[in-house]
């Protein structure tokens, strides 16, 4: 069955609809990205009030991950080990 022929100018209409419509979206989502930003950067400035060691916190993090990615052993699977490395982080 033949395709039907659309026409050039219908072809630069749909193309320059989408654009524009993807231009509207990225531009809502770099305000969402924003929002959650200082979202972060509210908690962290809460967190650093309290008296938390932020950098001692994200060593703890980088040492979970890195124990996270590690060779498994055996019987071990990952999503045992993402729940350890939740458990950690989350609750100690």
């Amino acid at each position: 069955m033949e395709q039907p022929q659309i026409s050039k100018s219908e072809q630069i209409g749909f193309h320059k609809g989408s654009l524009a419509t993807l231009v509207k979206e990225r531009e809502e989502m770099i305000k969402i990205v924003q929002i959650v930003e200082q979202l972060i950067q509210a908690h962290l400035k809460g967190l650093k009030d309290l008296g938390v060691d932020l950098e001692a916190e994200a060593k703890k993090a980088a040492e979970i991950m890195k124990r996270a990615q590690e060779p498994k052993s055996p019987g071990e699977d990952i999503a045992s080990r993402l729940t350890l490395f939740f458990l950690k982080y989350f609750y100690f």
